[in-house]
């Protein structure tokens, strides 16, 4: 990690302090934070990286929670480089790793076309989103992929189509190991009316604004709902709503939302995470998984 290229032109820092850029604003530093300007930029950089080197992929930082020890080896943010959104034809799109999703719900919106609506639901990436099929309102990412573009640990790509993966609620297996989303191409349906489109944007924004905490930090749900129920129901059944560890507290507003008050650490919510776990094991018979991705060291 110490001999990168000239030919790299992308962004190289060394112990980059990841609360900067995670959505609940904790984590500890990243031995190696590189932002490719491009996927030609990523695949130089991947190439020239040992293959022991360990690589860890980060869109805006939500769904994510990186412990205070921070992260060895490499960090790639795609927020950046790969923010390409192309129309190839009337409901079909390819789009980068890098995009936001709201980005896409936006151009779902501005053409009418129906079943991307969602995406304005989910906080993070499409890159991200690819990796454990984010959801939101009844909408899952896979539905509508055609394809996905992407990138092995020698700088390699590939296409393959969606057939290839084994999708299910919150997960992902891939055909291979070691390959890294890109890009994905997906059908969206031409024949929705472009206002009703837009209502729905607006229908789905506006109550997420009334039911989640959407002005302080967090990563967004915490926990998978139960077959046939809701996490967040289960975490105020339980008496949990307002728990708190440090600067870490379940939120007020919506249980399955653990918010940062100001001053969390990550040891705070991952405390709090377990704490809610216990809980509702033992009052609801219930035992939750997180959504939320932990990566990194304990300081």
């Amino acid at each position: 990690m110490n001999a990168l290229r000239q030919e790299i032109r992308g962004r190289v820092r060394w112990d980059e302090p990841l609360a900067l850029h995670t959505s609940w604003r904790v984590g500890g530093p990243a031995a190696l934070f590189f932002e490719p300007a491009d996927p030609a930029d990523l695949a130089a950089f991947l190439a020239d990286l040992p293959a022991t080197t360990p690589v860890f992929w980060l869109g805006l930082g939500s769904n994510l929670l990186v412990r205070d020890g921070g992260i060895d080896g490499v960090v790639i943010a795609t927020q950046r480089g790969l923010v390409a959104l192309d129309v190839l034809a009337p409901g079909r799109i390819r789009a980068q790793a890098g995009v936001p999703c709201a980005k896409l719900a936006r151009l779902c919106e501005r053409e009418g076309w129906a079943g991307g609506a969602f995406f304005a639901g989910i906080p993070g990436t499409l890159g991200g989103a690819l990796a454990m099929n984010a959801g939101a309102f009844g909408g899952e990412t896979w539905r509508q992929v055609a394809r996905v573009e992407v990138m092995d640990r020698q700088g390699r790509t590939r296409w393959r189509v969606a057939a290839e993966y084994e999708v299910g609620y919150r997960q992902v297996h891939p055909p291979v190991d070691g390959e890294a989303f890109v890009a994905a191409e997906w059908h969206f349906d031409i024949d929705s009316v472009g206002e009703a489109g837009r209502a729905r944007i607006r229908e789905l924004l506006a109550r997420r604004a009334a039911t989640q905490p959407l002005g302080q930090p967090s990563c967004g749900s915490v926990f998978r709902n139960p077959p046939g129920d809701h996490a967040a129901r289960l975490i105020e059944a339980a008496g949990l709503k307002g728990e708190c560890i440090g600067d870490a507290q379940v939120s007020p507003k919506h249980a399955n939302f653990i918010v940062n008050r100001g001053q969390a650490r990550a040891a705070d919510i991952e405390a709090l995470i377990e704490r809610v776990q216990e809980r509702v094991l033992a009052s609801q018979g219930v035992a939750l998984i997180p959504e939320v991705r932990i990566v990194g060291r304990v300081s």
